[in-house]
């Protein structure tokens, strides 16, 4: 299948496809045509695509994508092994979350001090959202 069928099919733009495969995350397309440079993708393509997409849904990086890739390839993928990597992914998330739920109580607790010493349509220079503490 030429690139524009590949990029309809998993929802990637062809420069992503392009991309991916200057990194070597697919493998390179062979071409059909020398005088138009069109390339022929398989099907084998397009379902890497379609599990590079999935995997990158859950946060991983192309690198990490490339590995879990790799594993599957070379056989050496189990599933305890891949859940462990997920699960590596949903701690760091967790922290993530921690770390936005303290942010957004100081910043809760900023809009609440700002309220309670500005008028609301002046500005007082001694803000405590503006001012370096």
């Amino acid at each position: 299948m030429l690139i524009g069928e590949l990029s309809k099919r998993t929802g990637l733009t062809k420069d992503t496809i392009r991309f991916y495969e200057k990194q070597g995350l697919i493998p390179e397309a062979r071409k059909i045509h020398t005088f138009n440079n069109y390339k022929e993708y398989t099907e084998e393509t397009l379902n890497r695509l379609l599990t590079i997409k999935k995997v990158k849904s859950f946060g991983f990086t192309l690198n990490e994508s490339a590995e879990l890739l790799d594993m599957v390839e070379l056989n050496t993928a189990t599933c305890d092994n891949v859940a462990e990597r997920v699960a590596d992914k949903v701690e760091l998330i967790e922290g993530k979350i921690k770390e936005l739920e303290e942010l957004k109580a100081q910043m809760i607790n900023k809009v609440d001090e700002c309220r309670s010493c500005c008028a609301p349509q002046t500005l007082n220079e001694n803000c405590p959202i503006l001012t370096v503490e």
